[in-house]
Formats: C-alpha cells, structure tokens, sequence
C-alpha cells in the first residue's frame, strides 16, 4: 500500500516536502491502505491524455482515473498533473508551486473517493466541501519531521582521553544553534560516553527538548524521574556491544516494560521504545501504555544490495503506518547518514530522526553548525543546500 509517485517533468526535482505531502493527503483521507499514483507530466503529455481519455485537444491541470467500480482492488487510481499549468497557476494565484501541486493532488483525489463537480449528476458544493476539508486536514498536519541530534559520539572522543574536551554540553548548544530540534544522549550503564554530570547540564542548558535513552533499569528510572528529560527512550543494552544491536523485545518483555512506562509516566514523563520494524513489536509496544515508538532502522542503513534495502525500506514505511493507525508517534534512527537518510524522510509517518555518529563524524571535517545544516537539509528537503 502506500503512493507511487512519478516525475515525467524534464529538470523538476521532486522534493521530500511533496513526497510526504501525498502521504498526508491519503492519510487524512481515512485512504492511507490503498495504493494511489501520482504522475507529475507537461502540458504536452497531459494533452496527449486529454485528447486520448477525454477528446480534449488542450492542456489541463489534473485528471484523475478510478478503477472500474466491479473491480476489487486496494488500487485508487491515477493522478496525473501538468507541471506546466501548475507553476502558471500558482504565479497568477502568487502561491507556491509545492502549494499548488498539494491543492492539485488534493482535487484529484475528491474525485478518485467519487466526488464529481462537473458533468451528470455532478454535486459542485458537495466537492468543494470535502476537498476544503482534505487540505484542512493536511495544511494541520506537520508537514516535515524534526531531526534530534546525538551528541553521544562528542563524549566518545573525551573518553578516549579521559579528559574534558570535547564537552558534548557545549557540542549540544551549537547543534541548537545550528537549527535542530532537539537533543539526544544515552546514559549507559557502564558510562562509556555520557556521564550523570552530562545528562544534569543539558537539563538545565537545553532549550528544544531532550531526550534521554537509556535501559529500563531501576538505576536509569530513579535517574531520569530526577532529571526529568522532555522523553525517555527505553532501548536494549548489553555491556559488550559497541552500539545499540538491535530493537527492545518488547513482546518478550512486557510485563516488565509496562511497568518501566508506568513509572515513568508517573513522573510524568512519555516513553518511546525502541523496537525493530516487525509487528509483534510494534503491536506489543501500544499495549505497554507507550506514547512512542523510535524504529531501530539499522538493517536499512546496512542493506548490502538495493534489493534488500528497497525491502526493509518497505518494512519501515509498513510499520510507522501501522503505530500511526495505533495512535503512536513514530521516531526512526540508527545507523542514518547523508546518504540514506532522505528516502526515510519521504514517510510520512515518521515525526522525528534520532542521528548521531554520521554527524559527529562529519562535524570533526566541518564543524558540528554546518553538519547539523547538512543533515537538517536532507531532512527537509531531501538534498544538501
């Protein structure tokens, strides 16, 4: 399920803002498991059609085709746009274009749900009125997700000194000058990178939100209901591992998470779990009162072939919609660098990207303010600028 999304347009770059955008647009429709293609074509091409579909000799905006009606399919249609008459419309309407394709996807898609505003039978005000309300819904959505930067690694290159530089409170203040929208650190057991003293200053130092993830101990729940971070994210851990290795077993350990959250939200602080993009996990992380998942998406970002990537990328998309549907958040990170991070930001479903070493890394060449900005870029828009 999900929107196959087609540029036919010569030297148009689809943006991660528009991919999203049709995402939202299905979702708010209550259509998010059906399967919708939008293909973006110039007045030439969409003359063509006209002419072909309809005996129109002339250039239009959009045309939407149904599937025949006997047919049992999870299959919409076809969305076509000109590219061409869109950028005419938004320059005399002085919108954007990105705003006049969203109308446009919109329009088509009234008319793929069975709303007609020309022709027999048409109902104009009945049109109008549902897509005013499909762009309501989506224009309230939040259109791109955050980006929180993990500024573990900063702590990771102190340690191998056994010094005090670099101090990730300070890396923390230039990730927030930089423009993200949050911070991230993980206090381990065996304090490997971040200290109690770290996680105490970026308390009182933080002005986005933090995020502590840490292991559901009582150790770690004593701590964060002192230090009261604006999340906690409940991930595995093992003393050997060099990196988190892989999602929390949440359906193995239930009873036990449930009880972690409970205290936590006793303290009034929400939960995310860190889980492995499978259904079980997923399903059982609702049941433990969670408001959050954070998909552990390192077997993405390890894929050693495009096939097994596209496949767990698949994976990912089908298991933020379903914690969407579930009425959770969904966060997504591990293992995310310049290079494959942009795909996952096209998911509508995902609010938030956890990413630390890729920017850490970067950060030592060019600084921590224009790595953030790189990564923030990406996120956004799907390219670096």
């Amino acid at each position: 399920m999900g929107v196959e999304l087609k540029n036919d347009y010569p030297g148009f770059r689809l943006t991660v803002a528009t991919e999203r955008t049709v995402s939202l647009i299905l979702r708010s429709a209550g259509l998010q498991h059906k399967e919708l293609s939008v293909y973006l074509v110039t007045d030439e091409k969409i003359t063509q059609i006209n002419r072909e579909w309809l005996g129109r000799s002339r250039p239009t905006n959009v045309i939407s085709f149904g599937q025949p009606a006997q047919l049992i399919t999870d299959l919409l249609g076809d969305v076509v746009i000109s590219v061409d008459t869109a950028r005419k419309e938004a320059e005399e309407a002085g919108i954007s274009l990105e705003n006049r394709l969203l109308a446009l996807m919109a329009h088509g898609l009234v008319h793929l749900m069975g709303y007609d505003h020309e022709g027999p039978g048409a109902d104009t005000a009945a049109f109008e009125k549902k897509e005013k309300e499909l762009l309501k819904k989506v224009k309230g959505e939040k259109s791109m997700a955050d980006l929180c930067i993990n500024v573990d690694h900063v702590a990771t290159i102190r340690e191998a000194r056994g010094g005090v530089e670099p101090d990730p409170v300070a890396a923390a203040v230039l990730v927030e000058l930089a423009g993200a929208d949050g911070i991230v650190v993980h206090l381990r057991e065996d304090r490997r990178h971040i200290k109690d003293r770290d996680v105490k200053l970026l308390r009182q130092t933080v002005q986005t939100r933090l995020t502590l993830e840490m292991a559901a101990t009582e150790e770690m729940i004593k701590i964060a209901t002192e230090i009261r971070p604006d999340i906690v994210t409940l991930v595995p851990e093992k003393r050997e591992e060099l990196t988190t290795e892989g999602g929390l077993d949440v359906a193995a350990l239930e009873h036990e998470i449930t009880r972690a959250v409970g205290r936590l939200h006793d303290a009034s602080i929400p939960v995310s779990l860190f889980v492995d993009p499978e259904r079980e996990q997923v399903e059982a992380s609702k049941r433990t009162g969670a408001e959050c998942i954070e998909i552990h998406t390192g077997r993405y970002a390890e894929a050693a072939t495009p096939e097994k990537e596209d496949k767990e990328f698949e994976q990912i998309a089908e298991m933020a919609a379903l914690a969407a549907d579930l009425g959770m958040q969904v966060h997504a990170g591990h293992g995310l660098n310049y290079q494959n991070t942009a795909r996952l930001a096209a998911i509508a479903e995902i609010a938030e990207f956890s990413i630390g070493h890729s920017v850490v890394s970067r950060a030592v060449l060019v600084g921590m303010e224009q790595a953030v900005k790189e990564m923030l870029s990406l996120v956004k828009k799907g390219r670096i600028v």
